[in-house]
């Protein structure tokens, strides 16, 4: 990187600073932003261009009109500004250590290993690709069955692990079906291929976005994209960009979310079989948008309309298998969580904790998800017991599921959090998180 285009650093006298060294524990951005541009001269249109926030988002920051939660956005202003990882409560940067002073461990001497008993092995990809080539069948309906019956295995053992483990196999299995597009079938059998394909290549970089990966999410997403245009299937076209939207509001890209969320309406209005169902939960992603932007009206027309789009709904539409989770249950929760976005705690609530009593158990992310929110929702009313028994029982499912975004709504709570530290029931709920989830409650500050 030229000289010109570094970062610039910080004055020591700033990190040194008592004030700032406490904005930083508690991650008052506010503070930050104002001691950043008043003792260092970086001004809020250089901090929201290194930080890649808007501009107007860290004006209305610096206002104290909107928080900066998501450990990704934490994460960018550490980088962008040059705050120390440990001010924030982060890991060391990588930028902390000179290249000069990073040491390579040396390997460990090599030993014979003793003589042991040859162990049968698999065959290599060569071995595999040869013997494929001489077992080849034609393909039928009743296999591109199998392989929608093994995606929905898949997307079920997500909601109860997480998607991490399963990403191998899945990842595997799209490449086997992206190398069967490249022979000559029927008509019909390579339709269904390619439909197969971008359905594994979406829920591959679902699993990434779930792990808060969020390149190579949007990178199997647009492989996604590319493999639905192909068969013009618009509706899953629109699910995918429906997908997207929800990523950008995670990244704190609001203006994105909403113009993924505006195309992906786009796609669904222009396809002749797009269901209610499916209107529904693209309406719901347009109030995310929303209400991450602050638009109160906008969200309270999207939720309408989804409700609207939802009361549509018969027995006889032809939904697609993507969009059969989006029932009545999951248009609460997620009614409520538009209402939460947009600081309407007390609307949000009752909504939340109806859902929850709904939900299925086997949900393992989505009960812990949701009950996240739910306990954010009290927090914000002041219901300090309430919201820390909430939370603390929502710490079992999420020690069950492997979600590194689940991890980043703990670390939020736990940093909401703050100004009540030392009450017993919050003491009680940091006890049982780190008993529970040790590997995120070590990135806690204390």
């Amino acid at each position: 990187m030229p000289d010109a285009d570094r970062p610039q650093e910080l004055p020591a006298r700033l990190l040194t600073d008592p004030e700032m060294i406490s904005a930083c524990r508690v991650r008052d951005f506010a503070k930050i932003f104002r001691l950043v541009k008043t003792k260092a001269g970086i001004y809020p249109s250089m901090i929201a261009r290194r930080c890649e926030l808007t501009p107007s988002r860290v004006g209305e920051v610096i206002a104290g009109q909107r928080q900066l939660q998501h450990m990704d956005v934490v994460e960018r202003i550490a980088d962008g500004l040059r705050i120390p990882g440990h001010m924030l409560g982060l890991a060391r940067r990588k930028w902390e250590t000179p290249q000069v002073l990073l040491v390579t461990e040396r390997e460990p001497p090599q030993t014979p290993e003793p003589e042991q008993e040859p162990r049968a092995s698999l065959p290599g990809p060569d071995v595999d690709s040869i013997l494929a080539l001489a077992t080849r069948t034609s393909l039928s309906a009743a296999t591109l069955e199998a392989f929608r019956s093994s995606i929905e295995d898949y997307w079920r053992r997500d909601d109860q692990h997480g998607g991490e483990a399963l990403r191998p196999a899945i990842v595997g299995q799209l490449r086997h079906v992206v190398g069967l597009l490249k022979e000559s079938r029927s008509p019909s059998i390579q339709h269904g291929l390619y439909g197969i394909a971008a359905e594994l290549a979406r829920l591959t970089g679902w699993t990434y976005f779930d792990a808060r990966q969020y390149n190579q999410a949007r990178a199997y997403f647009t492989e996604a994209l590319q493999l639905a245009k192909e068969i013009d299937d618009r509706q899953f076209m629109a699910n995918v960009l429906a997908c997207m939207s929800l990523q950008g509001t995670y990244q704190d890209k609001p203006a994105d979310s909403l113009a993924l969320v505006t195309a992906a309406q786009d796609q669904a209005r222009s396809a002749l079989d797009t269901t209610p169902r499916v209107q529904s939960m693209l309406s719901i992603r347009e109030a995310f948008a929303h209400a991450t932007l602050g638009n109160r009206d906008s969200t309270h027309r999207a939720i309408d309309e989804a409700h609207h789009h939802f009361e549509q709904i018969q027995a006889s539409n032809p939904d697609p298998s993507w969009v059969t989770y989006f029932d009545e249950t999951k248009l609460i929760v997620d009614t409520g969580i538009a209402h939460g976005r947009l600081g309407e705690a007390a609307t949000a609530e009752p909504l939340i904790a109806d859902a929850l009593r709904r939900e299925a158990h086997t949900n393992q992310r989505g009960r812990a998800f949701h009950s996240f929110w739910l306990a954010r929702t009290q927090l914000d009313q002041g219901k300090l017991e309430q919201a820390c028994h909430t939370a603390t029982q929502a710490l079992e499912p999420a020690s069950a599921v492997g979600s590194e975004r689940v991890s980043g709504h703990l670390r939020e709570f736990y940093d909401q959090l703050a100004p009540h530290r030392q009450e017993p029931v919050a003491l009680a709920f940091e006890a049982r998180l780190r008993e529970l989830l040790p590997p995120v409650s070590g990135s806690l500050r204390p």
